[in-house]
């Protein structure tokens, strides 16, 4: 039996993100640190900060007549179900996170983007909600929003399943303290590159598997800063920019195609809808 208690502070304000209904749009970009909220914000027309609590930064623009929203997640799948489901309390039902991470296939250079198309549950967050053997996938819409978006600006990107993982040392094969390591880990990156993932991240489990369960749409698009397979590393700040643009305008595109489906009566996107 479901529980009728909801977190909320007085007036409605969500407990964590300190908003409330109307303060953010539906379509939201979800970055991981509150400081590239403002950089995600330079991509748009208008610019105005919300709330910011915690690891929780909230902002809300525009992009032509499209309203849009950002709010960071902080790191990892505990903060991340929180942002995800107290924006969706709000009215917000699109995510596509902006984020940065390592790539596994020695083709996808560092300053290159990916756009994931699913995810490695290899993180408990969203255990709390539904068996392992449940997918993580990314929204179909939000996907080739994400991939005509990477088009038109003319980026570099790749397509790929993600490996969503709950600790960036040990999760990541990263030098952990003493020199700390157990045996199963020599050999995670070659398994994974022979499985063809593409890359390390800490949220787009969480993100595609609550979407899915609760009716939202979900996709995520990363810079790459490090290639673990070549071992080249690059400062990912300029990468990071171009991302915003690419999930920006994917934005954009999706609100046409809403538009089109609402105009045509239909629930569903498909590729002569748009033609």
């Amino acid at each position: 039996m479901a529980h009728k208690h909801t977190p909320l502070h007085p007036g409605g304000v969500q407990m964590h993100l300190k908003i409330k209904a109307g303060d953010v749009p539906r379509y939201i970009l979800t970055p991981g640190d509150p400081g590239r909220v403002p950089v995600i914000g330079e991509t748009w027309d208008s610019y105005r900060e919300v709330a910011y609590f915690r690891e929780f930064r909230t902002a809300r623009g525009k992009i032509g007549d499209v309203d849009i929203g950002a709010c960071s997640h902080g790191v990892g799948g505990p903060s991340t179900d929180i942002a995800l489901v107290e924006l969706s309390n709000c009215g917000a039902d699109t995510f596509i996170r902006v984020g940065s991470c390592a790539s596994l296939q020695p083709e996808m250079e560092p300053g290159d983007l990916i756009i994931s198309t699913g995810a490695l549950r290899l993180t408990g967050t969203v255990d709390a909600y539904i068996d392992k053997s449940y997918p993580a996938v990314a929204d179909h819409e939000v996907l080739m929003a994400l991939i005509e978006a990477a088009e038109d600006l003319k980026e570099t990107y790749h397509l790929g399943l993600a490996a969503s993982v709950d600790s960036f040392y040990a999760g990541e094969v990263n030098p952990m303290p003493g020199g700390y390591w157990q045996s199963r880990m020599d050999t995670v990156i070659e398994d994974l590159t022979r499985a063809r993932v593409a890359n390390f991240e800490m949220e787009a489990a969480t993100i595609f598997t609550l979407c899915q369960l609760f009716g939202f749409r979900g996709g995520m698009i990363c810079s790459i800063g490090a290639n673990r397979v070549t071992k080249k590393r690059l400062d990912s700040t300029d990468s990071i920019k171009r991302c915003a643009r690419v999930a920006s305008r994917a934005v954009a595109i999706l609100a046409g195609w809403d538009a089109r489906k609402k105009a045509k009566g239909k629930r569903h996107l498909y590729p002569s809808l748009i033609a």
